[in-house]
């Protein structure tokens, strides 16, 4: 009897506190409903989305970038157009699988970039900084993309040269497994740099591997390469041969994550694994950096329980608090000293600079493990920042608020219009 009624006044506790959620959730979702900084952002972003460009600073097409506006995209332009420039990258990829970071008319192909060209692609010029592993990764969840919005799955099996876009995209996976690939680790390297970011510590061309180029592992490619895996699993025809078992590999890789990467103690990633020694020196302790870009593109790939979403997103918030101007979208902190990283001094662009790029990112994950409340807060500072500087601005200074980089950034515009998109929908369900 004692028994009985114990489990019943648990029960009942347990009734009580769902209802109380409820209650909270309908109320949030209210008020997000309500919010017309969502009707006003979108709009605006949209209307941004009239071009293919990153922004107002860049002539070219990035695939990193196209990746994250490409929704965007799809609403503002007929889906031929939007997959006519998907194409582009396949029709100038290399021999080797790899893909370019951007296509530019070839009229305009004047920055100090290593250009290549391509009959396929006959008046446009592309370039890549291979201090990256994030191309071939961004372009094929764009084309994952691209399907679920449009449905048209006959972009798969548009021929290029004389491989099928499925098969190129396969190029694309076996070239990192190849040219980029740690078999020690059995985990995907690229060149040190910072977080996402694509500038590495190194004197010289910062976006070129050179003599000097430190090699190592990091939270941000491997998570980029597992998503993208995952997207070609999902949307691959289930009678086509894959060239290798791709599942395995993402399974593989987020064990290795796990393993090598993740700091269980710390509660977060850890920036590096160095390959061939660390461009720092010993008395520099890089494992207190937080990354926090590649640590949202981490939970997105899923490679992280729902107690671990929750502390990283703490820790999150503590860094950005550490800062007058700083949001969830900080790329690092606290930032490498310049005497560490001569390429990029503190608090400059990708080293310790604000992303709303990347900080967006991390509202949809924060809905999928019903953390809704912790997404409006995290979001509003991001809208309220566009809204007051009258635009979608590549990055802003945490320590002076000042916006800083293209005016119009399509990365900021695309994030948005998805992060509101999402919250959007969670309040229609709840409210």
């Amino acid at each position: 009897m004692k028994r009985s009624l114990s489990a019943f006044l648990i029960l009942l506790s347990a009734c009580a506190l769902n209802t109380r959620a409820q209650t909270n959730n309908t109320q949030l979702a209210k008020t997000i409903l309500a919010d017309a900084r969502l009707d006003t952002i979108q709009t605006r972003g949209l209307k941004l989305l009239s071009g293919f460009s990153a922004g107002t600073s860049y002539a070219e097409v990035w695939i990193r970038d196209f990746n994250t506006f490409i929704k965007g995209s799809l609403k503002m332009h007929p889906k031929e157009e939007v997959k006519s420039k998907l194409l582009m990258f396949f029709k100038i990829q290399g021999a080797d699988g790899n893909i370019v970071d951007g296509v530019v008319d070839s009229a305009t192909a004047n920055v100090g970039y290593a250009y290549r060209y391509s009959p396929l692609l006959r008046g446009w010029a592309a370039h890549k900084n291979t201090v990256e592993t994030d191309q071939e990764s961004s372009l094929v969840q764009a084309v994952k993309k691209y399907i679920d919005v449009t449905g048209d799955v006959t972009i798969l099996n548009e021929v290029i040269g004389d491989r099928t876009v499925l098969q190129r995209m396969e190029d694309a996976f076996n070239y990192i497994q190849k040219d980029r690939w740690s078999a020690k680790y059995g985990l995907v390297t690229g060149a040190t740099t910072i977080d996402w970011g694509d500038v590495q510590a190194e004197g010289g061309w910062g976006v070129a591997i050179n003599d000097k180029t430190k090699w190592s592992i990091d939270i941000y490619d491997n998570a980029m390469y597992v998503k993208a895996l995952h997207d070609f699993i999902a949307m691959k025809p289930k009678n086509y041969k894959s060239t290798k078992n791709w599942a395995a590999v993402s399974a593989g890789i987020t064990k290795n994550v796990r393993k090598h990467l993740w700091d269980a103690t710390a509660q977060k990633y850890h920036p590096h694994i160095y390959l061939n020694g660390s461009p720092f020196p010993p008395s520099f302790n890089e494992d207190q950096i937080l990354y926090l870009g590649g640590s949202i593109c981490a939970i997105q790939a899923g490679f992280n329980t729902p107690a671990e979403v929750k502390e990283i997103n703490r820790q999150m918030l503590a860094a950005a608090a550490k800062e007058k101007h700083a949001t969830i979208g900080i790329t690092v902190y606290p930032p490498y000293p310049k005497e560490v990283y001569p390429n990029m001094a503190p608090y400059n662009y990708q080293n310790g600079g604000d992303w709303t790029w990347f900080g967006g990112r991390m509202i949809a994950p924060l809905l999928s493990y019903n953390m809704p409340t912790d997404a409006y807060n995290e979001l509003s500072p991001m809208l309220d920042r566009v809204i007051a500087n009258k635009g979608f601005y590549e990055w802003y200074n945490v320590q002076t608020g000042k916006p800083e980089g293209s005016g119009d950034f399509r990365g900021e515009a695309g994030v948005l219009y998805e992060a509101i998109t999402a919250i959007k929908q969670w309040a229609e369900k709840n409210k």
